[in-house]
């Protein structure tokens, strides 16, 4: 017991440090670093009626540090291991008023799009070190802030026709698979198979509501699925920097 104590001590003591060094880096007070640095909970995201995504959530809540460093490296692995993480993070919900965040494909589909950013922008990606430093904190948010020009990025490709996507996340795997990187060629390649083998537009709304989920939770934004007075929210509307601009919303029959 007094080990386990020792330990969490020990983790605290770190996670402050952290938070400190965070704040002075980034200019702000410890609070707004503090509460960059947390992780959504489930209080921030709808969960309905839906008791197996609040489940997901609540032992989210409850994970381990060691579990948490481990879920935080993932999200800093481009473009497989972020768009896995994501998925699994932002479950589909099920509502009266619709589905959301579904879509079988939506992993691979995430994954596309960070490739196609990763080959037209590549000065979006944050760098190795900023990643590691970020996910042995233990909180996949300060991944977020390292990824966060390239999560906006992948998401205003959502805003394009699909007659002109598709031609870029070919372009992009067809790149990939003659890097001399052999870890960004490995990943082409799968894509490229699931590009070829599985139809994917039917999860681009899935993938839309993770990216939006995701790029609102710093602004304290509404994800899709939120009750409003207005009706449920079922996407946000960005512009290239700052907060959503809009919300689209359904009001429900």
């Amino acid at each position: 017991m007094t080990g386990t104590r020792s330990h969490r001590s020990a983790s605290d003591r770190a996670r402050r440090r952290a938070i400190r060094a965070y704040a002075t880096e980034r200019g702000v007070p410890y609070s707004v670093a503090a509460r960059l640095l947390s992780g959504p909970t489930a209080k921030r995201f709808p969960v309905g009626d839906d008791e197996h995504r609040a489940w997901m959530f609540a032992a989210r809540e409850h994970r381990s540090y060691l579990s948490r460093v481990s879920d935080a490296r993932q999200a800093g692995d481009l473009p497989l291991g972020r768009a896995a993480h994501l998925t699994r993070r932002f479950p589909p919900l099920r509502t009266p008023a619709g589905n959301f965040y579904f879509g079988a494909g939506r992993e691979a589909a995430l994954s596309m799009l960070y490739a196609v950013v990763s080959h037209e922008t590549p000065g979006l990606l944050p760098g190795p070190d900023e990643l590691a430093w970020a996910a042995e904190l233990g909180e996949e948010s300060a991944v977020d802030i390292a990824c966060a020009a390239l999560d906006r990025a992948a998401r205003l490709l959502l805003e394009l026709d699909s007659w002109r996507l598709w031609p870029r996340v070919e372009a992009a795997l067809t790149a990939g698979e003659a890097s001399p990187d052999s870890p960004v060629r490995d990943a082409a390649r799968q894509l490229n198979r699931e590009l070829r083998s599985t139809s994917l537009r039917g999860s681009l709304p899935g993938v839309r509501q993770i990216l939006d989920a995701l790029l609102v939770e710093p602004y304290n934004g509404l994800p899709p699925g939120a009750r409003t007075r207005k009706g449920v929210v079922t996407g946000a509307r960005w512009s290239s920097n700052g907060p959503p601009v809009d919300y689209d919303t359904l009001t429900p029959a």
